[in-house]
């Protein structure tokens, strides 16, 4: 087929250091911490911040927990699955598409990706962000990137961009399946526990400024209602995740983990429910994390090591973890109905 007729996609996630090792830790928290959309401060408190204080205290220690999960073979499980999850879409769409695969941040960068699809002169590009829903500093940030570079290029070809996939059908009952591989009923709680934000950052994606939230709150809010605002797709995902998998909403609870420094985030915290729920005598805690698309340091370890030790030493039993959607067909099935969507 002659490559001027093919149809471009680039699946981006959001990254992962090249070794569990400090020297590449810190060049991928240097970078990550870097971008302005993501540490949305001044450019040099930013630099003093991430270079002179967060960088060096935290690589190390970061690096140690990398060793943790890396597997000897396969190395990073983001990139294991990512990679997995960019030759099965490949593999659903044949021919007439060609499919890159790109992290946010180190490597393979969106840089070298769009460099290959750049020479292929392709029909179109369609950039799939790799989170479900939308944030300035996910989603946001890579549509940014992708400008970016592309805007350099003399030949433009059509481009599109999904910001946001929270209510996929087979998305909601792919994680839906990975639920009831547990039996829920044998646990006293689910917890649906969201990356975290800096508070001010969801005001940031209204035009006027400040976002305007019902009196309903947040758990009730839908989707439409604020369509780019993050809580509210978090929400929303957890809605439909509950109802296909029959999960009461009495049982469960929302709640937002990773947060880092002492700025307001999203609320509650993942490790103040945890204390909640111990107080109240729970037991047995299955836990969600629907803003992962593949298995990665924040589900693996800092959910089924740091908050599970954390909630068995204030008298809970067993935090149980949903399995992201990985290399499940059914989510190759929704990212293909992604690309060839309009």
């Amino acid at each position: 087929m002659n490559n001027q007729r093919k149809k471009g996609v680039l699946l981006v996630q959001l990254g992962t250091p090249d070794a569990p090792s400090a020297p590449a830790v810190r060049r991928y928290l240097t970078e990550f911490l870097m971008d302005g959309r993501v540490m949305d401060i001044p450019v040099l408190g930013r630099n003093l911040l991430v270079k002179g204080v967060i960088v060096p205290k935290r690589a190390a220690a970061s690096a140690e927990t990398y060793s943790t999960i890396w597997d000897e073979v396969n190395g990073s499980p983001l990139m294991y699955y990512s990679i997995l999850q960019q030759k099965m879409l490949q593999e659903q769409l044949g021919e007439e598409y060609h499919v890159e695969l790109a992290m946010r941040y180190q490597n393979p960068s969106i840089e070298s990706a769009l460099e290959k699809m750049q020479g292929m002169y392709l029909e179109s590009i369609k950039v799939i962000p790799l989170f479900p829903q939308y944030a300035s500093a996910t989603s946001g940030s890579v549509i940014d990137k992708v400008m970016e570079i592309i805007r350099t290029w003399q030949y433009i070809p059509k481009v599109s961009f999904v910001s946001s996939f929270c209510e996929d059908d087979l998305m909601i009952e792919t994680y839906a399946e990975h639920g009831l591989r547990h039996d829920i009923d044998s646990f006293d709680h689910v917890l649906f526990s969201y990356h975290g934000l800096p508070v001010r950052q969801l005001g940031k994606v209204d035009p006027s400024g400040k976002l305007v939230c019902p009196d309903t709150g947040c758990d009730t809010c839908k989707k439409e209602t604020n369509t780019f605002c993050y809580v509210s797709q978090c929400y929303a995902t957890t809605r439909a995740i509950a109802e296909k998998a029959g999960i009461s909403k009495d049982k469960y609870t929302v709640c937002f983990q990773s947060r880092l420094g002492k700025t307001p985030w999203i609320q509650p915290y993942t490790s103040d429910t945890l204390h909640d729920l111990a107080h109240r005598g729970v037991k047995r805690l299955l836990v969600f994390s629907p803003a992962f698309v593949s298995d990665c340091i924040e589900t693996l370890d800092e959910i089924q090591v740091e908050y599970a030790n954390e909630f068995k030493e204030m008298g809970g039993e067993e935090v149980a973890m949903v399995e992201s959607l990985n290399d499940n067909p059914r989510w190759i099935q929704s990212l293909k109905r992604l690309v060839l969507s309009n």
